[in-house]
């Protein structure tokens, strides 16, 4: 393999020699778009000649088209705020350049490469960058399972079952209405995620090394945001204030907790379908889920709900990672955030795999689950789910007298009601009927 980073990714790869992983590569691609942007935006200003320029461009170019990607070295575990990333990058695309011209001249990672920043402007603005695109692409993976809980919740709109509040039995209603409210909720947390991307939109490039801009000229910073979102066919925009960008890093630790959000109201949903699926025989029973390998290596015929077990997993594992953000945002000293590494990790992690995680559960979960009519109307006929219809007739006090007879007798409630003529003027069973056709 030929090697195109330097010597201060080697002196990274001595001082960081973990087995946690490598940077991600989202953050990598990120950095690049900048570096590219900003020879763009140092050339138009005088600051590098366009032999250089082209070079370096042409460098860029090539890791988009996937090229020399193995040159990204260092481990996502490191201290120096990032500093041994983004020299990383520089040094690759200043030494793949320096061979792109064949040597005739030199390019240099920190006076070409580098111009006009700092890794405290670059580094946070990268992050903020991939993040936004990340975000993208979870919103269409969430548009894409509201549609499936939307779909369902047609198919399922007939299907009358018993309703839970405390998994005791409450009121009569439908498994649509149930799959209607789950796409409700995540629709809910679209919207929030969308107003993330806002936030994510706002730089502090330009800013250098505390926020003051020092070395960065004002005519580069307005034109590296013009090149910027040529690139990326986005609009990215200077912060207002780009030191309080540089020395806070909350805006990241806003997007997390979005996404924790997002991961709990998905692991509930998951618990709901593994107790609504439960069984097959010896639970509830309410719904089927796709059985996609086997469940046991002991017991046959065993089928388990991987994909609701897979969704709890993905919030333990946000959730953590939201601990770990918070704190290390909440570790930032005077100017600067000095724990962006692992604030880069792990909410690119958490975006990356809450997409993938809920497209896994969207195609082999949601849009495969199956309702048991039979069951549900079963159980909802053997529960005490009509009692609520009899109290403006017969009063609070009665119905729950009535409703504690009927489960010593073991008959169920609507049984027991006809047969002790408690609604002498009115037909329950038409009481019940009108109910349940407005479900």
């Amino acid at each position: 393999m030929k090697i195109y980073y330097g010597n201060e990714t080697k002196k990274a790869l001595r001082n960081f020699p973990f087995s946690t992983g490598l940077v991600k590569e989202e953050f990598i691609i990120a950095l690049v778009l900048i570096k590219k942007a900003a020879v763009l935006a140092n050339y138009k200003v005088g600051n590098i000649n366009k032999m250089i320029k082209d070079a370096i461009v042409s460098s860029c170019d090539e890791i988009f088209m996937g090229k020399n990607r193995d040159q990204f070295v260092i481990s996502n575990f490191q201290g120096g705020a990032g500093t041994a990333t983004n020299m990383n990058v520089n040094e690759v695309l200043a030494n793949r350049a320096t061979e792109i011209l064949k040597n005739k001249k030199i390019v240099r990672a920190n006076d070409d490469v580098n111009c006009s920043q700092s890794t405290n402007d670059v580094n946070p603005s990268a992050l903020r960058i991939s993040s936004f695109l990340l975000l993208k692409n979870l919103d269409q993976t969430l548009s894409s399972i509201i549609k499936s809980f939307e779909d369902k919740s047609n198919d399922f709109r007939k299907i009358i079952k018993l309703g839970r509040t405390h998994l005791q039995d409450a009121i009569p209603t439908t498994l649509g209405r149930e799959f209607e409210a789950y796409a409700s909720i995540l629709a809910k947390h679209r919207a929030q995620i969308k107003e993330s991307l806002s936030i994510l939109r706002v730089l502090n490039l330009g800013g250098t090394a505390i926020g003051n801009s020092m070395n960065a000229n004002p005519i580069y910073i307005k034109q590296v945001y013009l090149e910027l979102n040529k690139i990326t066919n986005e609009n990215f925009v200077k912060a207002k204030n780009l030191m309080s960008q540089t020395s806070s890093q909350t805006d990241f630790l806003l997007v997390s907790e979005k996404i924790v959000a997002l991961c709990v109201d998905l692991s509930k949903i998951a618990n709901d379908f593994k107790f609504m699926s439960s069984g097959p025989i010896g639970g509830i029973g309410e719904i089927i889920l796709p059985e996609l390998q086997q469940g046991s290596s002991i017991m046959p015929g065993k089928v388990n709900p991987i994909m609701p077990e897979l969704v709890n997993q993905l919030y333990f594992l946000v959730s953590g990672n939201n601990l770990i953000i918070e704190k290390a945002v909440e570790g930032a000293q005077m100017e600067l955030g000095v724990m962006l590494p692992i604030i880069v990790d792990k909410l690119i992690e958490s975006i990356k795999l809450t997409t993938e995680v809920i497209n896994q559960f969207d195609k082999f979960c949601i849009r495969g689950i199956k309702a048991n009519p039979e069951r549900c109307l079963l159980h909802l006929e053997n529960s005490t789910a009509y009692a609520t219809l009899l109290v403006p007739r017969l009063g609070y006090d009665l119905v729950s007298k009535i409703v504690n007879e009927s489960i010593k007798e073991k008959i169920n409630l609507r049984e027991y009601v006809i047969k002790n003529n408690y609604m002498k003027e009115v037909d329950f069973d038409k009481l019940i009927n009108s109910f349940l056709k407005v479900l």
